[in-house]
């Protein structure tokens, strides 16, 4: 067999088998699979954290190195989740899907043999490949295979699948650390990652038929599967959108000229978004005691800045641009990213910084992934069912403010108390209020996004989660770098707890 034919075999999608696929509740079946990638994924956001001292010691090296353990996964993340969601419509969802539960499990099992520091950089990136591979199909995959009707509790499984990976990831991280090691951290992930393999061919069904021709990329439309929610929610809101707002949002995200022509995929903006993200993040690492001149961060910097000005030249000529300028500046869309943004940052710094205080005081690596596993596992609770206890006429502007209110308290109690099981309450306060403000931010921010431009947004939306993500780790190491572990970490909890906060006035009502 040459190489075209085994890989157009291992590009073919196989059918479930009929037992499978005739029973009523298959459909479980998919989201069940589905939901191994939501747990694995969210599994490993939050547990690398906790074991950053242990990669340096081992490794002997500084915060400022180590960091790119977590910041070249983000990056990559971010930089491939549009172009795999495009190529994903070719090969098919399924394909990808199991695809990458194959590169995430053989790149884990690298990152635990890592010889070096920046070889474990290099299999996390490849491990962000996989990931990307799952993350960018994910919804699609259970929008494709579950019911109209079941459609909000299989999303709602699978959020609460996220939440679980999301909570569990510091304890099980400090407990691999304090009573194995940090290689298991990422091991641990690769039998999960097989049985995903297995069950991603028996119980995920084709997205695309054998032999069918591959389909033309575009974004989701009112007309197209899954789409109907959507033009709803947007008869209901047209009448908040300036029309000029929304044609041009419609041009820039559809990716058509004005004779109809299907664009090609935004490969230059790709490029410039990947190396401004780069050029910000090595410039805080650099800050942060990252070997390298005195004058990179400068350097850097400049970089940095020209790359966004060329992005956003390149975004406004762009047939199908990834950042489409005109759906940024629908009302309520650009605030709505920014709060995205700052929420993750406040969410993932404490999970930096709190084994950095919690073990500077005395406390054990195992106990401190206790604590701080209330962060997650409220944010988690919030995110799922906690949001059932607030008042039934609370709207989305009101859980983001009370979300961002809640989280400004808790992170401040954090920073005054004493690093100790004191800080248990305040984590949990400031995850709650996170999965509040979160989840009713991304649904503002697609209510006020036209529906055909649906898909375009949703992969804006998960930018800004990432780019926040790595912000809040470059930023806790930065503090601690300039300021020490014990000064500079409350002195970074205290301006967290300023912007969340000053985040609570961001959010506001879609208006005309």
């Amino acid at each position: 067999m040459n190489a075209t034919a085994l890989a157009s075999r291992l590009l073919t999608e196989r059918p479930r088998p009929r037992g499978i696929a005739g029973w009523r509740h298959a459909h479980w079946l998919a989201v069940g699979t589905v939901c191994l990638g939501a747990f694995l994924g969210q599994l490993d956001a939050s547990v690398i954290a906790l074991v950053f001292p242990a990669i340096g010691r081992d490794f002997d090296a500084g915060f400022a190195a180590v960091e790119w353990v977590a910041l070249a996964y983000l990056l990559v993340l971010v930089a491939l989740l549009a172009p795999i969601g495009w190529l994903s419509d070719l090969v098919g969802r399924k394909t990808m899907y199991i695809g990458g539960f194959a590169v995430f499990g053989l790149s884990s099992l690298g990152a635990g043999f890592a010889g070096g520091l920046w070889a474990l950089v290099g299999c996390r990136a490849v491990q962000a490949v996989g990931a990307a591979m799952m993350q960018a199909n994910s919804v699609a995959l259970v929008a494709r295979g579950v019911p109209e009707h079941a459609m909000r509790r299989a999303l709602g499984i699978q959020a609460s699948a996220q939440g679980l990976g999301l909570a569990l990831g510091p304890s099980l991280g400090g407990l691999l650390v304090e009573h194995a090691s940090w290689r298991w951290v990422f091991w641990v992930n690769v039998p999960i990652a097989a049985f995903g393999i297995l069950a991603g061919w028996f119980l995920l069904p084709r997205t695309r038929a054998a032999g069918a021709p591959a389909a033309v990329p575009g974004p989701r439309t009112a007309n197209s599967p899954g789409g109907e929610a959507h033009r709803a929610g947007g008869r209901r809101n047209d009448a908040h959108r300036n029309d000029a707002h929304r044609k041009e949002a419609r041009r820039t995200a559809t990716g058509r000229t004005a004779t109809g022509d299907a664009a090609r995929f935004d490969l230059p903006g790709l490029l410039l978004l990947t190396g401004a993200t780069t050029s910000l993040l090595l410039a805080l690492s650099t800050a942060s005691g990252l070997p390298l001149p005195g004058w990179a961060v400068a350097a850097l910097l400049l970089a940095s800045a020209a790359l966004t000005l060329a992005l956003v030249r390149q975004e406004r000529r762009a047939a199908r641009p990834i950042l489409a300028p005109g759906l940024v500046n629908t009302p309520g869309v650009r605030s709505g990213l920014v709060v995205g943004l700052i929420g993750y940052l406040l969410l993932f710094c404490p999970l930096v910084l709190g084994p950095v205080l919690l073990t500077g005081a005395g406390v054990s690596t195992a106990h401190a992934g206790l604590v701080i596993t209330l962060l997650p596992a409220g944010f988690a609770f919030a995110a799922t069912v906690g949001g059932g206890l607030l008042p039934r006429g609370w709207s989305d502007v009101t859980r983001c403010r009370w979300g961002a209110l809640l989280a400004a308290g808790g992170l401040l109690l954090f920073a005054l108390l004493p690093a100790s099981d004191a800080s248990a309450a305040p984590l949990l306060i400031a995850g709650y209020g996170l999965g509040l403000l979160l989840p009713a931010n991304n649904a503002l921010v697609m209510r006020a996004i036209p529906a055909q431009c649906s898909a375009v947004g949703g992969g804006m939306v998960n930018m800004a989660r990432s780019l926040g993500t790595a912000l809040g780790m470059a930023l806790s190491v930065l503090g601690v770098h300039l300021a020490g572990a014990e000064s500079g970490g409350r002195t970074v909890l205290l301006v967290l707890a300023a912007v969340a906060a000053a985040t609570a006035l961001l959010t506001r009502p879609v208006r005309a």
